[in-house]
């Protein structure tokens, strides 16, 4: 089983090979459910060795007392108070799971003191059951929307009051272990996130290392061959190109910063990209370009924004198989998307090749999850995605009904400057006169 807390720094890369052995590709996860299931149940089991805290409200001195008698005698440990002030000193001193609180009282209604304890954000969670005389809809409606969870009308039914009062704390405990089965698969996910990135890294790091040491062997075994030493060295010098590329990669996922922001019109936005690509991998991607608005300015990273864009229009162009080389259609779309509250540049990356493969179409944005084989890959949509969400936008990547892929990023937009006439001032003065 993985450990939910490891630190990686430090360690030695065979260490890390050890410890991505353990993710086995996210089977731990699921390994982890039902346990977590019978962590929580025996602690509930446990945590019923402890008396629930019931705080009952009431300026009624014998409705206090029955009340009291009722729930020590099933079990529970019972507080009292009088008025209003003296519920919300107790609870700043006790925090108890549950408050039977009468609406009826002298200073501080129930009502109100409801009200205080919704309002703070230690107290809000505490169930509260309303005693009351008013039987009226209109009563109970009022007590509800402050936020009680349930109504008892006097005279006080102490049976029905012991039952609605286990039910409350029934959910309140069910409540607490789905919180808490939550947080546990949340910390599950991440570890097994860690896992596969691990497992990823050390993975290619070895393959890429390895690929280096054979053509450096090479390279001693014929160190009087120039040709051979000539080559070997062009793909040493690949090799540990992709090498620092993933370390920048994870480097990219690590940063949380948000980037230096600059504006720059749609059309170059594009025209950069494009020519950065083909400068880069030295192909000849050519797309077909659809810009509705190409002058209008975003505020952007450059660097980040190409980067990404950079990395769909590549994986478009790797959908295709090598023998299309002329024949590669890309589509590149734009829009802006006018919202009420908001404005959003709409860029779609669009390709007719093989499409995505449905066994890892519900994993595509998880780190080296490709239909890639080749070293060193795997960890673009990754990056991709975590930039744009740096940049406060979003990418989704979906299958085309007709095959191929599109990708869909999307970006904010400053809102428009309000377009002032100049005849208004004239207008403004013309009126005063």
């Amino acid at each position: 089983m993985i450990k939910l807390k490891t630190s990686l720094r430090g360690r030695s890369l065979k260490k890390i090979l050890n410890f991505t052995q353990l993710a086995d590709h996210h089977k731990g996860e699921l390994d982890l459910i039902p346990l977590y299931r019978r962590q929580l149940y025996s602690e509930s089991s446990m945590s019923s060795n402890t008396k629930p805290k019931i705080l009952v409200v009431d300026d009624q001195a014998i409705n206090v007392k029955l009340l009291q008698h009722k729930l020590e005698r099933a079990g529970m440990d019972v507080m009292a108070a009088s008025n209003g002030r003296e519920c919300l000193e107790t609870v700043a001193r006790v925090f108890p799971d549950l408050i039977l609180l009468d609406v009826m009282m002298p200073e501080m209604d129930g009502i109100e003191v409801c009200r205080r304890l919704k309002n703070e954000s230690r107290t809000q969670a505490i169930p509260v059951i309303f005693i009351t005389a008013r039987s009226s809809k209109e009563g109970k409606l009022e007590g509800l929307g402050v936020g009680a969870i349930d109504y008892i009308t006097k005279p006080i039914d102490l049976d029905e009051t012991l039952a609605r009062v286990r039910t409350q704390l029934r959910i309140q405990r069910i409540h607490r272990e789905n919180l808490e089965l939550h947080k546990r698969l949340a910390d599950a996910r991440q570890s097994a996130t860690i896992g596969a990135i691990t497992q990823g890294i050390a993975h290619n790091l070895n393959n890429l290392l390895g690929v280096a040491v054979g053509y450096l062997d090479l390279m001693k075994s014929g160190f009087d061959n120039v040709e051979l030493v000539k080559r070997s060295t062009v793909l040493m010098d690949k090799s540990i190109h992709r090498m620092v590329n993933i370390v920048r990669q994870l480097s990219a996922i690590a940063t949380k910063e948000r980037p230096h922001m600059a504006p720059i019109t749609i059309n170059n936005l594009i025209t950069g990209c494009l020519d950065r690509i083909r400068d880069e991998f030295q192909i000849n991607l050519v797309a077909s370009i659809d810009c509705a608005t190409p002058d209008i300015e975003v505020e952007t990273n450059v660097e980040i924004f190409e980067s990404i864009l950079g990395k769909l229009l590549i994986n478009a162009w790797e959908s295709y198989p090598e023998s299309a080389d002329g024949n590669r259609r890309l589509l590149l779309e734009t829009e802006v998307l006018e919202r009420s509250d908001s404005r959003r540049l709409v860029v779609k990356v669009i390709d007719f090749g093989r499409g995505i493969d449905p066994e890892i179409a519900d994993h595509i944005f998880e780190p080296f999850v490709s239909s890639d084989s080749a070293v060193g890959r795997g960890m673009g949509l990754t990056i991709a995605r975590h930039g744009i969400r740096n940049l406060g936008g979003e990418l989704a990547v979906r299958p085309r009904p007709n095959g191929g892929t599109c990708a869909v990023l999307t970006h904010p937009l400053p809102d428009p400057e309000p377009i002032v006439s100049e005849l208004e001032p004239e207008v403004a003065t013309a009126n005063i006169a």
